[in-house]
């Protein structure tokens, strides 16, 4: 048996491992990667296997990171059923449909990039023949027939970068999906059982326990696969599941090294820098992965309303894809934890800012910076490196009285880690841009589990066992972090007793 990290090594972003045995292979996330844009050419890699032979694929959420290769697999002859959690089948067929869209529109802007560049390179290249001749009295010597010496054409800089895959293919693999529920144990390949839990990170998100064998005879290995951890007694989702047995476990380690702020610090913060926008007349503008945070941060600012915390700033909420979650995270009520519902039990829905304007054209997102001030806006991508957000952030970037809160994770290079590290100056769009608007950070919203959040679920699987007993695992794997998380946190999880392992990208390990 055997186990190939063909993604989150070393990383965050990526995700996906392939399980094989003598009679099965099985994949679990086929996460896309993003930020550090020397990992997302991982993303145009041919996989290390061949999709046809695939018997299952297990997804642990909908986020891009996980799901987001799941059409391009499927277009290179994925045909095995995808199994998740039915919120889950929900939010990524909205995820990756708006991926592929995304990505079309992204080759098309190239292609006009560079006719523009063709055609000013073209102009250049007139001027520059006819300035020769006025000076020379003849024109330049050619390098062939066709284009003087004096330039090169085409541009340099003219490259498109084809989709992975279009919105219909991300549609034609919605078919392969397969609902399934919590805690309920499930055949998914010969020889493979898998079982779902509750990992308190978003709506549908799973840790995965999947026990399987060789053959008649030979043992079962159990390994669980944490995918993200949420953390505990935050808002709308339930707290993740306590798993305590398993043999080999796969364990997030995105903040390993660090702590988050305690919640009720996390919403004083929030309270203190929106009122701090309404005295300055200014703008709030939130960068907010649509699926998780978008739907917490709503949660807390009506919080913060109904109990007259902060003033009731008018709220654009300019992510259609956040907007389109929220109405799925409405129908899985199920899902929430007893606080949330309670709230909805009594008409009181925390996910509804009042009065907030949501804005799904991109002519009406345009508009909103000429609103009367103040005013906040949530938008979508969380990390700054696409979407609607970066309009907005064009204008307010040098504007002293406007704030910038991050509320999530920013990935190694991205233009939110660089701002989140106190940076002056930054490029936008290829531009240089001075940072003269105020920037805040809240660690205490974020989806995952801190360090010792982290090592409190690890430690769970040591619990009145000692090495060599059953369910005490024989290695864990440390993955889903930058190298630096991962070298804080491993010799912790080793201190606590286990054996650990920091896995590279396609790496095989055996599992004995």
């Amino acid at each position: 048996m055997e186990l190939r990290f063909l993604g989150a090594a070393t990383t965050v972003t990526g995700s996906q491992f392939l399980l094989t045995t003598t009679r099965a292979k099985v994949l679990i996330d086929c996460g896309m990667f993003q930020g550090n844009p020397h990992e997302t050419l991982h993303n145009r890699i041919p996989p290390d296997y061949d999709p046809a032979e695939i018997d299952a694929l297990l997804l642990t959420h909908a986020h891009l990171d996980h799901c987001g290769l799941i059409p391009l697999v499927a277009k290179r002859g994925l045909r095995a059923p995808i199994f998740a959690t039915a919120g889950t089948v929900e939010l990524a067929g909205l995820v990756l449909l708006d991926s592929g869209k995304l990505q079309e529109e992204f080759a098309r802007r190239d292609e006009r990039r560079n006719a523009r560049h063709a055609q000013a390179a073209t102009e250049d290249e007139e001027a520059a023949v006819a300035e020769h001749v006025e000076e020379h009295g003849r024109p330049p010597q050619l390098v062939d027939p066709e284009r003087a010496v004096l330039t090169q054409l085409p541009c340099a800089e003219c490259t498109i970068e084809l989709p992975l895959y279009t919105a219909a293919e991300a549609q034609s693999s919605l078919r392969l999906f397969k609902s399934i529920g919590y805690e309920k144990e499930i055949d998914v390949a010969p020889g493979v059982k898998a079982t779902f839990y509750d990992a308190g990170h978003i709506l549908g998100s799973a840790m995965i326990k999947v026990v399987a064998s060789d053959g008649p005879g030979t043992p079962d290995r159990v390994i669980v696969f944490s995918g993200d951890i949420g953390r505990p007694a935050t808002p709308i989702v339930r707290d993740p599941t306590v798993l305590t047995d398993a043999d080999y476990v796969l364990m997030e380690s995105t903040y390993g090294g660090r702590e988050h702020d305690p919640q009720e610090e996390s919403v004083r913060v929030l309270a203190e820098t929106i009122s701090l926008v309404a005295e300055a007349k200014g703008v709030l503008l939130v960068p907010s992965f649509a699926i998780g945070r978008t739907q917490e941060v709503v949660y807390e600012l009506d919080r913060l309303v109904e109990a007259r915390k902060i003033p009731r700033l008018r709220l654009y909420l300019d992510s259609p894809m956040a907007s389109k979650a929220t109405e799925i995270y409405r129908r899985y009520r199920e899902y929430f934890d007893a606080e949330t519902r309670a709230l909805l039990a009594r008409s009181d829905d925390p996910l509804d800012y009042p009065g907030a304007i949501v804005t799904n054209d991109a002519s009406d997102s345009k508009k909103i910076k000429d609103s009367p001030r103040p005013f906040m806006i949530v938008a979508s991508n969380g990390m700054l490196t696409g979407g609607r957000v970066l309009h907005h952030l064009k204008y307010l970037i040098d504007d002293p009285s406007a704030t910038l809160l991050f509320v999530g994770y920013q990935g190694v290079g991205t233009l939110g880690a660089h701002l989140q590290a106190g940076a002056k100056e930054v490029q936008i769009d290829g531009q240089p841009r001075q940072v003269r608007c105020r920037v805040v950070s809240i660690s205490g919203f974020s989806a995952h589990a801190d360090e010792s959040e982290l090592l409190d679920w690890i430690g769970n699987f040591a619990k009145g066992k000692k090495r060599g007993d059953r369910g005490y695992p024989k290695r864990v794997f440390i993955v889903h972090g930058d190298p630096p998380a991962e070298a804080a946190l491993e010799p912790k999880v080793k201190a606590i007793g286990f054996d650990t392992h920091v896995p590279t990208w396609r790496e095989s390990v055996r599992l004995g």
